[in-house]
């Protein structure tokens, strides 16, 4: 059995506890130990924090890896931006001098950097680690004829030299795994657009929302698939705004990948926080 740190973040844990839950019962099953990462903080967010105070969002984010490094093992992760925080911090601190002044810093509280781990994102981990065929085997419940809406979200994919997930233009991780569990995947036309969550005026995230909301409702799709639970809230709450402010009906239930693996390998659905959701995936009753 492969072993991985596994750095849950702030969100799911705080917010969405049925994301942890269902990849804590679903990465046994393929073969995956998570390991806790005892002590870890917030990221830091890959956004916010990165523009006010450069330097101490990466110390914060080398104290992260530092406690993987202590265990020896690699990081998995399960939020997008948690992945790219702890991947671009990797690839700035291979920079000795800046290395050197996040250690000053690290120093102050008896840790250091020192680059011996990596960090994956858990769609990239069931994909190279376990494989299509064996998520395809551990289905006990296949979705046939459930239609899924691919979304990516930006951060899983961008910029492809730091996160090296897929190709950006033209990724197939989600629709694989999707396609595993016996769904059909859809790459509906507006596929690429981001969720607009980071942007910091309300039209621009609306619009963007709403231009990609109308390519998923026109390919008729059941649920919206995703793998960031920054747009599953976008997604999830956004829809309403979204509705009022066009004058359109948008319901689309999202949901997050490992639900519906879960779901897929034999997890009830009322375990598994669906019905917490503005919008539910009640399509899902029918399997």
């Amino acid at each position: 059995m492969k072993r991985f740190a596994f750095f849950p973040g702030c969100l799911i844990p705080a917010r969405y506890p049925a994301m942890e839950f269902a990849i804590r019962q679903v990465l046994p099953r393929l073969g995956i130990e998570i390991v806790d990462l005892e002590g870890s903080s917030c990221c830091p967010d890959p956004i916010y924090f990165k523009s006010k105070d450069k330097l101490s969002w990466l110390a914060v984010a080398a104290r992260n890896l530092s406690l993987a490094e202590d265990l020896g093992l690699d990081v998995v992760t399960n939020c997008s931006g948690c992945t790219a925080t702890l991947s671009e911090a990797i690839h700035l601190l291979e920079d000795d001098i800046l290395k050197k002044k996040v250690n000053d810093r690290l120093g102050r509280i008896g840790r250091e950097y020192k680059g011996t781990t990596r960090v994956r994102h858990i769609a990239t981990v069931v994909r190279d680690e376990v494989g299509y065929e064996r998520v395809r085997e551990s289905v006990v419940r296949p979705l046939e004829g459930l239609k899924v809406a691919i979304h990516y979200g930006c951060h899983l994919l961008k910029p492809s030299k730091i996160m090296q997930v897929d190709n950006p233009d033209n990724p197939q991780v989600m629709e694989r795994l999707v396609e595993a569990l016996g769904a059909t995947a859809i790459r509906h036309r507006n596929w690429y657009l981001c969720c607009g969550k980071a942007c910091q005026t309300e039209d621009i995230p609306m619009n963007m929302m709403h231009d990609l909301l109308t390519t998923v409702k026109a390919a008729e799709t059941d649920i919206l698939g995703m793998i960031c639970p920054t747009c599953f809230s976008q997604f999830d709450y956004g829809q309403m705004k979204i509705s009022k402010k066009f004058d359109e009906v948008f319901d689309i239930p999202p949901v997050y990948y490992f639900q519906l693996l879960a779901f897929a390998q034999g997890i009830p659905y009322e375990k598994l926080g669906f019905d917490s959701q503005r919008f539910k995936p009640e399509c899902l009753l029918r399997f």
